[in-house]
C-alpha cells in the first residue's frame, strides 16, 4: 500500500484538488454537476461571443481562461514552454470540431462526464462505456502505425497565441461586458463569482500542466501500457465528488440522487450518448489528448492544440446553430438528442474510421 501511494500520490491528489475545486464552483453558484466542463464551457464562450444563437448557453467561463494561463505560467517557470506546430494542422481542427458535436450529443466533456458520475448520474456511467470503447479503438489504430505526423519548434510568438487570447478575452469581460452576449436564464446564467472562477482555472491549469493528466491518455495507457497513475486522478475526482456531494446532502437534508432521471443539465438517451462519447474518447486519441489536455497544451505553447481549441470552438457553434447538441431532460420533455444530430453523429464516427486507416504510416 506505501508503494502504491509514493507511486501514485500525485496523481491521486490531483484529482481530490480538480474534485474540491469543481464541487465549490458549484457551491459558488456553476450549474450542479458542472463545476467543471471543458466542452460546455468552451460552448458558452462561444455564444458569447455569437457564434451560436442559445440565448441559455452564452457566458465568457473564467475558468477556462485561468486554465491556459496556469499552464502558460507554470510552463515559464519551470522552463516547460516550448512552442511548437506543424502536425496535421487542418485535420486537427475538423477533429476538435467533432470532438465538441460529441461531447454536446453527452451534454459534457469526459471531466464533467466524472463529476456527474460523483454526483449520483447513472447517465454517466453508461456513456463511460462509450468513451473507453473509442479509446479502445483508438489503441487498436495507434498499434497499426496511426499518426498525424511530427510537430516543429516555432517562434515563441506562435506558443503564446492562446495566452494572448485569454488575457484580451478577460480584459473584454471586465471592461467591456457591453460587448458580449450573457444568458438571462439556463445554464449560461449559472456562474461563481468571476475572481473565484478564475483561480479556480488557474490551480486546474497549473494542476494539469505538471501532472500531463489526461481522461484519455490515461485510459490509453492503461490499454496499451498498464499504466495506471491517471485512471487513480480519475478514480479520486469521482471519489471527492462523491463524499463531497453526500455530505453536502447530510447537512443540507436533501438526499443525494443516484438516478437515471431527474439529473441537472443531463438526458437518458444513452445509445447516442455512448456514441458521442466514442466519438470523444477515439477522436481524443487521434489528437494525443482530451479537451482538458488540448487547453493545457495550448497554454504551454502547442500551437496544434490551439488549432484543436478552436476546431471545439466552431464545433460548439455547429451544434447549437444546426441542432445537434443533445438536449436536456425537463418537467415537459426527455430531453435527448435530435435525428438531425443522430445522423452527424454516424457522419463523425465513419469520418474517424476514415481518418485512422488514412493516417497509418509505416515503420
Amino acid at each position: 500500500m506505501k508503494s502504491f501511494i509514493k507511486n501514485n500520490w500525485a496523481y491521486i491528489l490531483s484529482g481530490v484538488a480538480i474534485g474540491l475545486v469543481a464541487f465549490a464552483l458549484t457551491l459558488l453558484g456553476n450549474p450542479a454537476n458542472m463545476g467543471f466542463c471543458i466542452a460546455c464551457f468552451l460552448r458558452d464562450i462561444s455564444g458569447s461571443l455569437g457564434f451560436h444563437g442559445a440565448k441559455v448557453v452564452q457566458y465568457v467561463r473564467p475558468e477556462i481562461i485561468g486554465i491556459v494561463m496556469g499552464a502558460f505560467a507554470i510552463s515559464l517557470l519551470k522552463r516547460d514552454f516550448k512552442p511548437t506546430a506543424g502536425s496535421a494542422p487542418a485535420l486537427r481542427f475538423v477533429l476538435g470540431a467533432m470532438v465538441m458535436i460529441g461531447a454536446l450529443a453527452f451534454l459534457g466533456c469526459p471531466l464533467r462526464m466524472v463529476l456527474r458520475i460523483g454526483g449520483g448520474d447513472l447517465n454517466a456511467i453508461i456513456a463511460l462505456l462509450g468513451f473507453i470503447a473509442g479509446i479502445g479503438v483508438g489503441v487498436i489504430f495507434l498499434n497499426n502505425g496511426f499518426s498525424l505526423g511530427r510537430s516543429y519548434d516555432q517562434p515563441k510568438a506562435e506558443g503564446v497565441v492562446a495566452p494572448v487570447i485569454s488575457l484580451v478575452l478577460l480584459f473584454v469581460v471586465i471592461f467591456f461586458p457591453a460587448l458580449l452576449l450573457f444568458s438571462e436564464s439556463g445554464p449560461g446564467s449559472m456562474h461563481a463569482p468571476i475572481w473565484a472562477a478564475l483561480v479556480a482555472g488557474l490551480i486546474v491549469g497549473i494542476i494539469g500542466q505538471r501532472t500531463r493528466v489526461c481522461f484519455a491518455g490515461g485510459i490509453r495507457d492503461a490499454m496499451m501500457f498498464k499504466q495506471f497513475h491517471m485512471v487513480w486522478c480519475l478514480l479520486s475526482i469521482i471519489i471527492t465528488t462523491l463524499v463531497a456531494n453526500l455530505i453536502k446532502a447530510n447537512i443540507t437534508g436533501t438526499p443525494m440522487s443516484f438516478s437515471f432521471d431527474g439529473q441537472p443539465v443531463a438526458h437518458s438517451d444513452h445509445i447516442w450518448s455512448v456514441v458521442g462519447l466514442f466519438i470523444v474518447g477515439l477522436a481524443s486519441v487521434f489528437l494525443g489528448g482530451c479537451p482538458f489536455r488540448q487547453l493545457v497544451l495550448a497554454g504551454s505553447g502547442s500551437g496544434d492544440s490551439m488549432v484543436t481549441v478552436l476546431g471545439m470552438i466552431v464545433g460548439a457553434a455547429l451544434s447549437h446553430n444546426l441542432g445537434l447538441a443533445g438536449a436536456a431532460a425537463n418537467a415537459t420533455s426527455a430531453g435527448g438528442v435530435s435525428d438531425t444530430g443522430s445522423i452527424v453523429l454516424i457522419v463523425c464516427v465513419v469520418f474517424l474510421f476514415i481518418v485512422g486507416i488514412c493516417c497509418r504510416r509505416k515503420a
